[in-house]
């Protein structure tokens, strides 16, 4: 691929030793204490289109070899939990986090409530959308979670002065398929209602279900497979919010999604920074057992602090 428009790149070389890891164990043996400010309902009854066909909400059993991972399917009733930082040290910026998990599960604590408490320590609300999950037969695997994620935006306007939050600094977070999720959201021309179009639910739908800027961590599903075009729900252009976007280079998911979604966002005049790491693989949240995972969380501050996000609220 022949890339000539300028952006960042951060090859991250990171050498750990075996002390450093004794003196500072990995996030996943220090599991974030959070206590929820609120858990809220994404749709005041039953989510559009829901049958009721899906089994009960579980969690999957850890299979031999796989990362130490909560793992929540069969999501059919949409949440928000809000996690608020601490009063002294908040400052308006609210984050919407989308966890990965293929459409398939999500994966709640590594991409969940452990990005919550890294978001709290910036001073901002950080806010674990619970969004359906597996795929709902005969539709895109994409579009009951574009719903909830769309709503779950306007939710977060609609109680801000309830949750202490600035409207107009709102952002969407998202790894994998969760990245794919927020850059739907962030990129949406409308309000996506599916087959049938459901009636507005509430006046929550009068607020806005754009973000105010997006946060993609390894983001999957971005490309058509056959042409490399971008899927039809991914369409970044001059209306899309500021985006910070962080990959690896040896990630099964291809770093391109992250390089092209950022060469259009430029093309288009929309701020935007990328950082593809050398190493890292696939779903490495920001436990600090990874080069990538270490990196990426600083930087994303910066760019936040950069940007004027982590100002306090006026």
């Amino acid at each position: 691929m022949n890339v000539t428009l300028r952006y960042v790149i951060s090859v991250a070389i990171v050498s750990l030793s075996v002390a450093a890891f004794a003196a500072d164990p990995p996030a996943a043996e220090k599991a974030p204490v959070l206590k929820p400010l609120a858990v809220v309902d994404v749709w005041p009854g039953t989510a559009p289109g829901e049958k009721g066909d899906i089994g009960p909400e579980k969690e999957t059993p850890q299979r031999p070899g796989q990362k130490q991972v909560v793992r929540l399917t069969n999501v059919s009733k949409p949440t928000l939990t809000v996690y608020a930082p601490p009063k002294d040290k908040a400052n308006g910026a609210a984050v919407v986090i989308c966890p990965g998990g293929g459409y398939s599960i999500l994966a709640m604590d590594l991409e969940g409530e452990e990005v919550a408490a890294w978001l709290n320590s910036l001073g901002v609300t950080g806010i674990v959308l619970k969004y359906r999950v597996p795929a709902r037969k005969g539709l895109p695997r994409h579009l009951p979670p574009l719903q909830d994620a769309q709503r779950a935006v306007s939710l977060v306007r609609a109680k801000a002065g309830e949750w202490g939050v600035d409207p107009k600094r709102i952002g969407i977070l998202g790894f994998s398929a969760g990245g794919h999720l927020a850059a739907a959201t962030a990129t949406a021309e409308k309000r996506i209602y599916g087959p049938g179009d459901y009636e507005p639910a509430d006046r929550v739908e009068a607020f806005s279900c754009r973000p105010d800027f997006a946060v993609l961590v390894y983001p999957a599903y971005f490309l058509d497979k056959e042409n490399k075009e971008f899927a039809p729900e991914i369409c970044p252009g001059k209306g899309s919010p500021p985006a910070f976007l962080a990959h690896a280079g040896d990630d099964r998911i291809p770093a391109e999604n992250s390089v092209r979604f950022y060469e259009a966002l430029h093309k288009a005049g929309v701020p935007a920074q990328l950082h593809v790491f050398a190493q890292g693989g696939h779903g490495f949240g920001l436990r600090n057992d990874n080069p990538a995972a270490i990196a990426w969380p600083k930087l994303c501050g910066e760019w936040m602090a950069q940007r004027k996000l982590l100002a306090p609220q006026e």
